[in-house]
């Protein structure tokens, strides 16, 4: 251990602060579509914790850090003194006041680095899942904010946390936003930044975190999105099963072992509309009460199997599941109305008959239109594309 490491812990067994934070950390705000950050108007209790052997503790310190993505920014290397201090203060706060459902490491020889796990909320479709965050500390923290990386195994499964990794959020200035909603050196902290991740980009309705969307909660692109966000949400369950980061291998594995009969059957009830997506709570109407995109099914028929095979590994007690996921809805498609097509076609003919008819096809500029309306200037989908998207789900 160098002499940094061995200042950085003195630092952290010393400090000693006054932490400000919400009580209920789930209480976070949004506004026109902008992320904001917990209000730090009150204090918080710290928990009072039994230990316990064998028990993956939700903030501790571990040496290896080479999977970090950050690794090689030496912004952060150099820490000065009260740069140093600021972090041990973080490390403090994270210690007492981190809920039970996120879990960070810090790193002896890299305190500029630290690595988060938030486990998806029930009520929406990130359910029983694991979401990993990488962050790193810049040399003037906190006059900037951490830089953030989501692990996503390429994947997008929310409006902001893209498949590059880039994590949208007004409180770590990558989306904009006014007074409180961005960083405050004086006051923002990383335990801000996680309760924000968790409680307003991982929420129960994600379609509309998207900006333009509106605010029709329940509808059917709201639904739409929300099965394409689960099947991702599975997927990276997978990635994570045979490839989780390092120092949370074993907690990967402990955590799906445990939820994996409630994910199966999840996936069952999901894929046979018992349940809209997102509100499976351990027990089956025995019905179908909503309707389910056809894509999302055979979505669910490829992937169920693949979970199955990745929980056995883990030791998990599947008694009672089959190992292929039985469909047992059907929706057939609906019959033509002959009726309306008789009077539609005479219409037509009439009005072919008086010269009326315009031409149905498009023009090459109306389709360049109607393509850059989708897209942002650099190429990305933009909030048509977005539409577009839960739209596509449902064919």
């Amino acid at each position: 251990m160098n002499e940094s490491t061995v200042a950085s812990k003195k630092i952290f067994e010393s400090t000693v602060t006054t932490v400000q934070n919400p009580s209920n950390h789930q209480r976070v705000l949004k506004e026109n579509g902008t992320i904001m950050a917990p209000s730090s108007s009150s204090s918080v209790t710290p928990k009072t914790t039994t230990s316990k052997p064998n028990v993956f503790k939700r903030f501790d310190v571990v040496s290896d850090h080479s999977d970090h993505h950050y690794v090689n920014n030496k912004n952060g290397c150099g820490c000065g003194g009260r740069v140093q201090k600021k972090i041990m203060q973080e490390w403090k706060i994270l210690e007492k006041h981190l809920p039970d459902s996120i879990y960070v490491r810090a790193y002896e020889t890299r305190i500029d680095l630290l690595r988060a796990v938030v486990v998806g909320a029930s009520g929406t479709p990130y359910h029983d899942a694991l979401f990993f965050f990488d962050i790193a500390f810049p040399s003037d923290y906190p006059t900037h904010p951490p830089e953030v990386h989501y692990r996503s195994f390429g994947l997008r499964p929310n409006p902001n946390l893209y498949a590059s990794g880039y994590v949208c959020l007004s409180l770590l200035n990558t989306w904009p936003g006014k007074g409180k909603e961005k960083w405050d050196p004086s006051q923002s902290t990383i335990l801000q930044v996680l309760v924000s991740i968790q409680g307003l980009v991982l929420n129960k309705e994600p379609y509309f975190n998207e900006p333009g969307t509106g605010n029709r909660f329940g509808c059917e692109a709201s639904r739409a999105y929300n099965e394409k966000v689960f099947v991702l949400t599975c997927k990276t369950t997978l990635y994570l099963l045979s490839r989780a980061p390092l120092n949370f291998k074993a907690f990967t594995a402990s955590f799906y072992r445990q939820r994996a009969g409630m994910i199966l059957r999840a996936c069952r009830a999901y894929a046979n509309g018992r349940v809209v997506v997102g509100h499976y709570k351990d027990e089956d109407a025995g019905v179908a009460v909503t309707k389910v995109k056809r894509k999302f099914v055979a979505s669910m028929v490829e992937l169920y199997p693949q979970l199955f095979n990745a929980f056995q590994g883990t030791g998990a007690s599947l008694e009672g599941l089959l190992e292929h996921l039985k469909v047992e809805t059907r929706y057939p498609a609906p019959a033509k109305p002959r009726g309306k097509c008789i009077v539609k076609r005479a219409f037509d003919r009439l009005k072919t008959i008086l010269g009326l008819g315009g031409s149905k096809k498009k023009t090459k500029e109306g389709e360049e239109n109607e393509n850059s309306n989708n897209k942002n200037d650099d190429g990305t989908k933009g909030n048509a594309g977005v539409a577009a998207d839960a739209a596509a789900a449902a064919d």
